[in-house]
């Protein structure tokens, strides 16, 4: 009669060593033991070092866990790793485990293809080139990210069409198309979900919106949203208190637009006055950090918070970069999520001048705060920065 073994089990995971051949994973079967450290049963044999199969679901939680820009060596691995990749499972996984990292990818002026940075931004790599059109590549585009995906909206010789580049497959992919194509517009990201609202319309050019959309990059289609309470083109979106900000832009007769609105999943909201004060030469610049908005002023270089118990803008010191020499046009103002994160020309004579990227951490609190400089090696682009948007995966 075979008797039951109470077994200690110790999950060993062979470091797959960046770089390396990845080892075998295994697990360890101990015997157990009475409290002398010897067997409780001398007579029955020892299993020493037996090789298991640790559940799928423990070998993708514990592979997650791998820093983004080093999960495609992990596709080497085996086909189920790869098919969790490609399909962006292993992403959703990430998200599901609390796991974010940025990656920046921008469109610099004379480039005809996108550049990607991954966290910590110690390298970049060219994109792969979007097999579209004249019109598209040397037209105006917009852009923002969902999930694993950056869209980029444009005008092809057909018409308005939608390009993603797909990061888990490292390919873009036409379409889907918005449900009113549009230019000039809001959006924001908030995990899978992007928003859009306003701008003119792609078809025409000649109607301004207040319609509002969002896409979902899982199941990659559309859904409109109800209209917003104003008409706007040149506005800005932002993604603050699970609230979709859309601030700035002017009405039908060209005047600006001082109000800001939210959506709050249900319906939208009006702020009077949200964006006095501050200049409008181009569709403002805005980022979120910690749920806290800021703008950078393309006509003075400024910093700002937005003061949300007085519905008021507190200035924080001067930015790096210079945003007033182009009214705002050719300078990105992002979120690295408890950081801001800005890149253009730097503050310096025109002979020293090329692309520069600042981070910082701001705290509403105090007046001023420090500017980090980081560097790339490897990306050598011109300061005037087409297009750019932030990814976390």
């Amino acid at each position: 009669m075979t008797n039951k073994k109470a077994l200690s089990v110790s999950t060993v995971v062979s470091g797959f060593c960046l770089g390396h051949r990845a080892q075998k994973m295994r697990v360890m079967e101990l015997p157990p033991s009475g409290d002398n450290g010897s067997s409780t049963n001398e007579d029955e044999p020892v299993p020493q070092d037996a090789d298991y199969s640790i559940s799928d679901e423990l070998e993708t939680s514990i592979l997650a866990r791998f820093p983004r820009s080093q999960l495609w060596k992990l596709c080497f691995l085996n086909k189920r790793f790869l098919a969790l990749a490609r399909s962006g499972e292993i992403y959703k996984i990430r998200r599901q485990l609390g796991l974010k990292e940025p990656s920046v990818f921008m469109l610099a002026s004379g480039e005809s293809n996108w550049w990607g940075m991954e966290w910590p931004f110690m390298s970049s790599k060219k994109l792969p080139p979007i097999e579209s059109d004249y019109n598209f590549e040397c037209g105006d585009k917009e852009s923002c990210c969902a999930g694993s995906q950056l869209l980029v909206f444009g005008k092809e010789i057909d018409g308005a069409v939608t390009w993603r580049f797909d990061s888990t497959n490292n390919e873009w992919v036409k379409g889907p198309s918005m449900i009113n194509p549009r230019c000039l517009f809001a959006s924001a990201t908030s995990g899978a979900i992007a928003f859009v609202a306003g701008g003119y319309d792609a078809t025409t050019y000649t109607q301004i919106l207040d319609s509002a959309e969002m896409y979902n990059s899982e199941s990659q289609s559309w859904k409109p949203l109800p209209r917003m309470k104003k008409r706007r083109k040149f506005c800005s979106g932002c993604f603050m208190d699970n609230k979709f900000y859309v601030l700035g832009g002017k009405d039908e007769d060209g005047r600006v637009l001082t109000c800001g609105e939210f959506f709050d999943g249900k319906t939208w909201k009006l702020i009077p006055d949200m964006w006095k004060d501050n200049s409008q030469l181009s569709p403002p610049l805005l980022a979120v950090v910690n749920n806290e908005l800021y703008t950078l002023d393309a006509s003075s270089n400024e910093l700002k918070v937005y003061m949300k118990g007085s519905n008021s803008w507190k200035t924080l010191g001067v930015v790096p970069v210079r945003a007033d020499e182009q009214r705002g046009w050719g300078v990105a103002f992002k979120s690295l999520g408890d950081e801001l994160l800005v890149i253009g020309a730097p503050s310096v004579s025109q002979a020293e001048r090329g692309l520069c990227m600042y981070t910082g951490s701001p705290d509403p609190a105090y007046d001023k705060f420090r500017w980090r400089q980081i560097g790339c090696t490897t990306i050598h682009l011109n300061h005037f920065i087409r297009n750019c948007a932030v990814m976390w995966t």
